[in-house]
């Protein structure tokens, strides 16, 4: 009879039958497996290359301008988030060493129809992700030819959308008593719509370098992993050099020409303050600055491809995490130290901005930088376009997808087929889509898909420790737990008397997604004493969840509507043929 539920899970046991995995996991796979190339030191780069790299070198400086110097503790509590987060992933991944990341574990925690939801907003992880990192590469590349003499005309530089958009304002504008004053990037916009050619009235206008990116990255994940790591391992290297160079001399200048004044800000007020905006501008860079984390995952799609997965997975990610933390709260230490957060406004290359004449003037840095930015981001453009075909592998194991997307290319041992697909995926967007619209479509996704695997270890049996493998410390949350929530409730009432009539009092998009935290959370401390829940995974819970209280209506409304085409194609061809509807 077969079964048709929902909410069908998978076992452990049955996950680690879809793959050949030796008792020894140092033997060679069978012919259908994945090439098992990858060590320790291999995961941490990929999980740094992941992490550094479009979120330092462009989403910075509108969260700096957001939230002024005070972004630097957004970005530790995304730290300490994502380091709960790191624990509940690196538990999954030593009990299930296969490809797929948190789909696979949302399979055997919450069941089928969540693990679909989770597979589906990954896409926006990887591969919608994927797009914005392209775009933001092409800027730092055609910038770097401009300071070498080359141009690219700018109708092949930019997204139709951004032309269309910004010349679409100056227009009306120019009807008003204060037409608009174009930035040296606004005017290229400006000159994009204007010059570029007309093809039955449709102006032709693309960013050629990030489509062409896109095309290079496709067809090395093609050629196979282990060319992959030597290529992103180089860039790893070379990029991190760069950014510590960029710490010491920001650094020696902010305290030397006596620029640390810039860290107190007068807010519009006139009052001197680390938070000018309050704590409501930091909140307000949340998409910024938790897309320069959501890469730290994609380690775990690697699982097939490493040589020890039970051991080293966990240690890559969590390795990646901490040395990434650093050096996120060390840049924004320096950027808004060196250079006031309003001037941040718009700026798109925020490293290479704090060394422009205005600033430090320090010509040779800005072309360093430029050059770093542009390994920085293809390197990840590599691990995302890595990890995204392992996840579609994985669906397609359990018939949620097409049998074609688990081919494995005979001869390069990669998934070649699903590669293909996200290569066209990244790509034909970007001929239509623009930057803003897919940094606010991308990070809600992660964090949603974040919760669930937190949530979903508090689900699974403990297990017996085994040597070589990780194991997540067990902390008895019991007490503890309901005491956190409660001594934060009581201290947000402190610091804000009217702090729960205020919640009720405007139903905003952050007060309504405040109310359900704070439900959540209270529900969960009534669990945890009842059934004694583990307190890592209770606290990865929490806090990616308080994240997401940052999110816009527009972050919600775009997440509902792909989740719901995603249901519809769930139950038009992924119910039906489910290996588990047996």
């Amino acid at each position: 009879m077969a079964n048709n539920s929902l909410f069908r899970r998978k076992s452990l046991e049955s996950v680690m039958k879809n793959i050949d995995v030796a008792d020894d996991i140092h033997l060679e796979q069978h012919s259908k497996g994945l090439k098992r190339t990858l060590t320790v030191r291999d995961l941490t780069f990929f999980g740094i290359a992941a992490i550094i790299g479009a979120g330092s070198f462009s989403s910075l400086g509108s969260a700096i301008f957001n939230g002024g110097p005070g972004v630097v503790l957004l970005f530790v509590i995304t730290g300490i988030a994502c380091a709960f987060t790191a624990y509940c992933y690196s538990e999954f991944a030593s009990r299930i060493p296969v490809s797929g990341s948190a789909y696979t574990y949302a399979y055997t925690s919450f069941g089928e129809l969540f693990a679909w939801v989770i597979g589906w907003a990954l896409i926006m992880e990887y591969s919608i992700g994927n797009i914005y990192v392209a775009f933001s590469w092409s800027d730092y590349f055609t910038s770097f030819l401009d300071k070498s003499g080359i141009h690219i005309a700018d109708y092949l530089t930019c997204s139709y959308l951004e032309a269309k958009k910004l010349f679409d304002a100056y227009t009306s504008s120019l009807s008003t008593d204060a037409p608009m004053i174009l930035t040296s990037a606004q005017q290229e916009l400006k000159n994009a719509w204007e010059q570029a050619p007309s093809i039955g009235g449709l102006k032709i206008i693309l960013d050629l370098p990030a489509f062409m990116i896109n095309i290079f990255i496709t067809a090395l994940v093609y050629i196979g992993v282990k060319e992959s790591r030597n290529f992103s391992n180089v860039m790893v290297v070379l990029k991190l050099a760069i950014i510590v160079l960029i710490i010491l001399v920001g650094g020696g200048l902010l305290f030397s020409n006596g620029l640390t004044f810039n860290w107190t800000p007068e807010n519009e007020e006139g009052i001197k303050s680390f938070m000018p905006n309050g704590f409501g501008g930091v909140m307000m860079a949340i998409s910024g600055v938790f897309f320069a984390y959501i890469g730290f995952d994609a380690v775990s799609t690697m699982a097939e491809e490493a040589k020890n997965p039970q051991r080293d997975l966990p240690r890559g990610m969590i390795l990646s995490l901490v040395i990434c933390t650093a050096v996120y709260i060390l840049l924004t230490l320096v950027l808004s130290g060196v250079v006031n957060y309003k001037n941040f406004d718009g700026v798109g290359d925020p490293l290479a901005f704090i060394f422009e004449e205005q600033n430090l003037n320090i010509g040779w840095m800005q072309i360093l930088v430029s050059i770093c930015a542009v390994v920085a981001m293809t390197s990840v453009l590599l691990v995302f376009q890595l990890g995204q075909p392992r996840i579609w592998m994985s669906m397609s194991r359990d018939g949620l997808l097409p049998e074609k997307f688990n081919t494995v290319h005979p001869k390069y041992k990669t998934p070649s087929y699903a590669t293909i697909v996200t290569g066209l995926v990244v790509g034909i967007p970007l001929l239509f889509t623009d930057k803003t619209f897919v940094l606010d479509f991308t990070s809600i996704a992660t964090l949603f898909a974040f919760v669930l695997v937190c949530g979903g270890v508090l689900l699974i049996p403990r297990r017996e420790k085994e040597k070589g493998r990780f194991h997540m410390p067990y902390v008895n949350g019991k007490f503890i737990y309901p005491v956190i929530v409660s001594s934060f409730f009581i201290l947000f009432c402190v610091l804000n008397n009217n702090y729960i009539s205020s919640l009720f009092s405007e139903q905003t998009t952050y007060n309504i997604s405040t109310i359900i935290f704070w439900i959540i959370c209270f529900i969960l401390s009534a669990f945890a004493f009842i059934r004694s829940w583990s307190l890592i995974p209770l606290m990865g819970v929490s806090t990616c969840l308080y994240l997401l209280t940052g999110m816009t209506a527009k972050n919600w409304l775009w997440f509902s509507a792909w989740l719901a085409i995603g249901l519809v194609i769930y139950f038009m061809y992924g119910k039906k043929n489910s290996k588990l509807n047996v």
